[in-house]
């Protein structure tokens, strides 16, 4: 009998919630901003998809972006101009400070780990068995440069 009054309860609740959701005035675009997920512009490839959610990282300023790492799919060698500030929110994301891409020496970040690529410090990255989705942060404008390219 308890579990039934508790199912009804948690019912209730989930219903009301939804109606006043729906009923409650979306906030003055004059004091905050928001994108419903649906609404994320994302580039998709065949390794990763990403989307920026704030600022531009080729210009100067603060951005944000959310990358997702698709299964199977690492970046090469490389560093940035800049540092940036990932956080993992799903998944596990595979790191390596190395400039010799070798996926069996990278190391796992799961969700809820900071990392932070140090500028013009080489890494690479990416995602094992599983999607990857990190929250970046840094500052504009970004540069990635190729190891490869620029040991030459």
């Amino acid at each position: 009998m308890r579990l039934s009054l508790l199912g009804i309860a948690v019912f209730a609740a989930s219903v009301s919630t939804a109606f006043a959701q729906g009923d409650a005035p979306k906030p003055d675009p004059s004091h905050i901003t928001f994108t419903m997920p649906k609404d994320i512009a994302w580039k998709k490839s065949e390794s990763m998809d990403q989307a920026v959610i704030f600022g531009d990282p080729a210009k100067p300023g603060l951005y944000g972006l959310l990358i997702r790492w698709k299964a199977g799919h690492f970046s090469r060698p490389h560093f940035h101009n800049t540092d940036r500030y990932a956080y993992v929110i799903s998944g596990t994301w595979w790191v390596s400070s190395s400039d010799t891409y070798d996926i069996a020496k990278t190391y796992p970040m799961p969700a809820g780990s900071v990392v932070t690529d140090l500028a013009g410090k080489v890494h690479f990255d990416g995602a094992k068995d599983e999607d990857a989705l990190l929250e970046l942060v840094g500052m504009g404008p970004v540069t990635t440069t190729p190891f490869d390219a620029a040991r030459k």
